[in-house]
């Protein structure tokens, strides 16, 4: 994920002795079973609107709480605030990749990525190559996001040609995008959890391998598989797909050299914010150079000189904008909402925000991590708490920082106090605190990928294997004693 909270290492959990276990899990509750009412009655649209007015309600409901539990309303709204605050970063980076797919489409680098995608990629290794590509990007970038900005958008767009489910396409990219953010040394979440449990960037990374490694390997098995018995629509139509491409875009290998400048950006640790600015402003460039005519019609003018040129670009970047073929799928493929089209997915973490700060505010998160970390007393039960709590703070805060942070403080002495090594408990937040964000459909990693690839989180979470087999696979560590590092004593 991309660093959307400064130092959050330093910020403080805030507890509160009034609260009970039970009254902290009230929101939580409540809000569960309103979400779940409201996807039942407006189902995949309940992302447009309703499911984020139900987080506010869900935070009205924390903040009444709050207010029994003798916690000041100007507290409840400070901490939204801050956690608002937090969230800038993220709102800004979602605005960039809406600019950056318009100026991608009309230059033709989306289009010229999905040509030769479908030269290349066959129906049978498909799923199991987006993991392996993604994996490849998001370790060599160290973001999950980036990841699905650039090669996750193509990629849905081959599916979509090959007529291969985009649900399980979009589990492949999330799958191998997550096994390289966990992996890569310049992720920020991977450096953040050894900062929470007190060990150091490398000796984490080689541990968190250990059930990292295994749950991959299953995930391409498990996609292999899927590929040897797809039953595909679209592969018989790829040479009139390939031909419908070539009539609409001039397609030239040359336009690869922006998305490979945006990567080269990130690997040399160039802010995010900045290296999807170059790649906007360099997809605009090569739109004039490549595609003028494209620029032309998307300005609506009859003649391409500057005032048509800055017209068509700024389309592109911030509206509804769309390129004609005669083939009726590449017309869904080859449309883009621009920055607009990102503002329901901000919509949504704003509201999840609100909800996350007063649950932060009123001690509830505290509380709930505190809960879980008494339930258990063996070694096992340490680490099936800290999974569970990070699972619980994915849900309730909304927040993929906050999965890490707040169990990080809260379990830190109690394996230290078990004898067991720092890393037992940083491999634990990456296999649950992570990698299960992007499964949460209000939470900010999960309306981030969903925003940006098109697909809802329901349809995508069955097939994010990775995503979902790593918690399982860390407690499967902890159960047999394998692999648990304990301190060493000199």
């Amino acid at each position: 994920m991309e660093n959307s909270a400064a130092n959050p290492e330093n910020e403080p959990v805030i507890e509160n002795k009034e609260l009970s276990i039970w009254e902290a899990l009230i929101p939580v509750l409540i809000l569960v079973a309103m979400l779940a009412f409201n996807v039942f009655v407006f189902g995949d649209d309940a992302l447009g609107g309703s499911n984020q007015f139900i987080l506010l309600l869900g935070g009205a409901v924390a903040a009444i709480v709050g207010y029994f539990n003798k916690v000041k309303f100007d507290t409840m709204v400070d901490e939204v605030a801050g956690n608002i605050q937090s969230t800038s970063g993220a709102i800004l980076i979602l605005l960039m990749v809406g600019a950056l797919a318009g100026t991608w489409l009309i230059s033709g680098i989306i289009p010229t990525m999905i040509y030769y995608g479908l030269l290349i990629l066959n129906p049978t290794i498909f799923l199991a190559a987006c993991v392996v590509i993604c994996s490849v990007i998001s370790v060599a970038t160290g973001s999950s996001w980036t990841t699905s900005a650039t090669v996750g958008i193509a990629l849905i767009g081959i599916a979509d040609a090959l007529g291969i489910g985009l649900g399980m396409t979009a589990g492949a990219i999330l799958s191998g995008a997550y096994f390289g953010d966990k992996m890569s040394p310049l992720s920020d979440t991977t450096n953040l959890a050894p900062a929470m449990a007190g060990t150091d960037l490398f000796t984490h990374i080689k541990y968190m391998a250990l059930t990292t490694v295994p749950t991959i390997t299953i995930t391409l098995i498990a996609f292999i598989i899927i590929g040897l018995n797809l039953d595909t629509s679209g592969n018989t139509d790829t040479s009139a797909i390939l031909a419908s491409i070539e009539k609409s875009f001039t397609i030239t290998p040359w336009l690869f050299i922006v998305p490979v400048i945006v990567i080269f950006l990130i690997v040399k640790k160039t802010s995010p914010l900045i290296a999807l600015l170059v790649g906007t402003l360099a997809g605009a460039v090569a739109a004039l150079i490549v595609q003028p005519d494209i620029v032309l019609a998307v300005s609506g003018m009859n003649e391409l000189n500057f005032i048509s040129g800055y017209k068509g670009l700024m389309n592109a970047i911030t509206v509804d904008t769309a390129v004609e073929t005669d083939s009726e799928t590449l017309n869904d493929l080859f449309a883009s909402s621009g920055m607009q089209g990102m503002l329901g997915t901000i919509w949504l973490i704003i509201c999840a925000m609100v909800f996350g700060g007063i649950m932060e505010a009123i001690g509830a998160l505290s509380r709930i991590s505190k809960a879980l970390l008494n339930l258990f007393h063996t070694t096992f039960g340490l680490f099936a708490s800290t999974v569970f709590s990070c699972l619980a703070l994915n849900v309730t805060a909304s927040d993929q920082y906050l999965a890490i942070v707040v169990p990080g403080k809260m379990f830190a002495k109690a394996y230290k106090d078990k004898g067991l090594a720092p890393e037992n408990l940083s491999r634990s937040l990456e296999d649950s605190g992570t990698v299960t964000s992007v499964l949460i459909p209000w939470n900010t990693c999960g309306a981030y990928h969903s925003g940006v690839l098109g697909v809802p989180v329901l349809s995508y979470a069955g097939y994010a294997f990775f995503n979902y087999l790593s918690p399982f696979m860390t407690l499967l560590f902890a159960a047999i004693g394998l692999k648990i590092r304990k301190i060493s004593t000199k």
